[in-house]
């Protein structure tokens, strides 16, 4: 028993009080009462140890039963009672102020981390017992606690959010305390909170970076799938928003392929560099008990130790590297976005998205909105100001801990929901795109998109091309004054500017043969594009294999 079970009439009362409240309150307000509950001795696991809901008339059973009694001086305490539990507080004469308390609170959002603390504790715990550091049984009795710990906690027969335990570590270590008993007292040997959240960070990121890896490739397979489709398909290419030449809509795709295939190595990279176990770093200074580093640090799957204990506790490089991997897909993303918002509006017409994937207007009857791909393009911002808050962070901080790395665990937890969001609901809204070919082709044979085709006509003619470059121009300044497109000049108007042009230049400027010429590696070509189709599929073979 961590609490009292003697308490005064008026602590009853407060007890009862507070009970009520919490049978009504959401899970916020449960966690604060439940704090209050145990500033006042009293707590609920003592007599509640699965969390299946506790109430007044537990309470006055309990005192019917005499397992709790009331006394009339708040003096009459039984001696050896254990204040509220926490990992730290022996040097202190009081308890710490609500608001404080609150505000230091980091459970609500570090609860996510539970399983990557039951991991790491249960690796700490058999090195413990492997070192003669504590004794086996007592290292096996840790182990077996963690492990019911982690299935209570995975099938709900316990909420951490319920505790009023001020993170995710006090909440385990205290049921396992209860669970284990004294030994479960041994866990934190040789061990510091800075260095077991700094594992639990670590792992983490492990396992959710393995997961968005495998969503960009999902992407990218949405993507490629699209291009195969559109090889054939000509659209205008753009530069300033104006068109310039004409590509293919597969091209076009593959250009994204190309920035997540980017955004994937980079997570790979920052994988490569965050995979290293602080676990031994104490505080700061490592620890004077015989611990094996190296073999906490393969239990847990890591490919070697953080080789400094300052470094160890205070680094969180590997987080601001996460969020700029995480802010530059979602740069990809929100360009894509933006590209899917423009070829969707009445103005282009290119692409038309299903309907599973866009919403209407609350006033507008005929309105399709692209409600979707707009808020992804929105959420580009959300990320990009967790990395500037934890590059704020992280710019005057001191060696080694400070509780300022608090504010790691919120930006990395938010970015990674955010960035896993909006990948999943872009892979079914690709794959559902309506393209419109006709109209792509419509707009790419207009606004001279041939026009450098034709410089590079006469340059295989024998002109210079700055010559041929000024050629050109004076015939699409005719064209504009005229009204007409390069194909509609007749070919005498043609050789007022140059006896080199023929008749043979009409088929060279054809729209689909300024695209068919482009063959060469990386070109809009259909034939290029289908090596780079094979290429990108190639490469997805490549990285499933690798993580069989």
């Amino acid at each position: 028993m961590k609490g009292r079970n003697r308490f005064t009439s008026e602590e009853i009362n407060r007890i009862r009080e507070l009970l009520t409240r919490r049978s009504r309150a959401d899970a916020a307000e449960q966690q604060r009462i439940t704090k209050e509950l145990r500033r006042l001795g009293f707590y609920i696991s003592d007599y509640d140890p699965a969390r299946r809901g506790f109430g007044v008339a537990d309470l006055d059973d309990l005192i019917g039963r005499g397992v709790i009694s009331i006394t009339g001086d708040p003096a009459e305490r039984e001696e050896g009672e254990e204040k509220p539990f926490k990992l730290w507080g022996g040097r202190f004469t009081k308890g710490t102020a609500d608001e404080a308390a609150e505000f230091l609170n980091s459970l609500p959002f570090d609860l996510r981390l539970y399983r990557e603390d039951i991991r790491g504790s249960i690796a700490h715990a058999r090195m413990l017992g492997r070192q003669g550091i504590i004794s086996r049984p007592d290292a096996d009795a840790l182990i077996r606690g963690l492990e019911e710990i982690l299935k209570e906690i995975e099938s709900g027969r316990i909420r951490p959010e319920q505790s009023g335990c001020e993170d995710i570590h006090s909440f385990i270590e205290e049921r396992l305390v209860e669970k284990v008993g004294d030994a479960g007292k041994k866990l934190h040997t040789a061990r510091s909170r800075n260095d077991q959240v700094a594992t639990d960070f670590r792992l983490y990121l492990k396992r959710e970076i393995q997961v968005l890896e495998s969503l960009l490739r999902e992407l990218i397979s949405a993507l490629i799938g699209r291009a195969r489709e559109t090889k054939e398909v000509i659209m205008p290419g753009y530069t300033h928003l104006q068109r310039a030449q004409p590509v293919t809509f597969a091209h076009h795709l593959l250009a994204y392929c190309e920035m997540l295939r980017r955004d994937h190595g980079r997570l790979q990279d920052c994988l490569r560099r965050l995979d290293l176990c602080p676990l031994g770093a104490g505080a700061l200074a490592g620890t004077t008990f015989p611990v094996d580093r190296e073999y906490v640090a393969r239990e847990l799957g890591f490919q070697g130790i953080c080789t400094n204990t300052l470094d160890a506790v205070s680094d969180r490089d590997f987080a601001v590297e996460f969020l700029f991997a995480c802010s530059l897909i979602m740069v990809h993303l929100s360009r894509f976005a933006e590209e899917l918002i423009l070829w969707s509006s009445g103005e282009f017409g290119f692409i038309e998205m299903d309907d599973a994937y866009t919403t209407g207007s609350s006033i507008m009857p005929q309105k399709k909105n692209p409600d979707v791909v707009e808020l992804v393009r929105g959420k580009t911002g959300r990320v990009f100001g967790h990395l500037m808050a934890m590059l704020t962070v992280l710019k005057g901080l001191p060696l080694a801990y400070n509780k300022d790395l608090q504010e790691d665990k919120e930006a990395v937890f938010d970015t990674v929901d955010t960035l896993k969001a909006c990948v999943r609901v872009m892979i079914p809204l690709v794959e559902t795109l309506e393209v419109r070919p006709e109209r792509m082709r419509e707009a790419a044979a207009g606004d001279f998109t041939n026009a450098t085709d034709l410089a590079d006509y006469l340059v295989l003619k024998g002109v210079p091309f700055r010559e041929a470059h000024g050629i050109v121009g004076q015939v699409v300044l005719r064209c504009i004054k005229e009204r007409k497109n390069l194909s509609d000049l007749p070919l005498d108007l043609y050789r007022e500017y140059s006896p080199a042009f023929g008749p043979d230049l009409y088929q060279y400027i054809d729209i689909a043969a300024c695209v068919a010429r482009r063959r060469l590696i990386g070109g809009p070509a259909p034939e290029s594009v289908e090596k780079a189709i094979q290429d990108f599929e190639r490469w997805l073979e490549e990285n499933r294999k690798e993580r069989r």
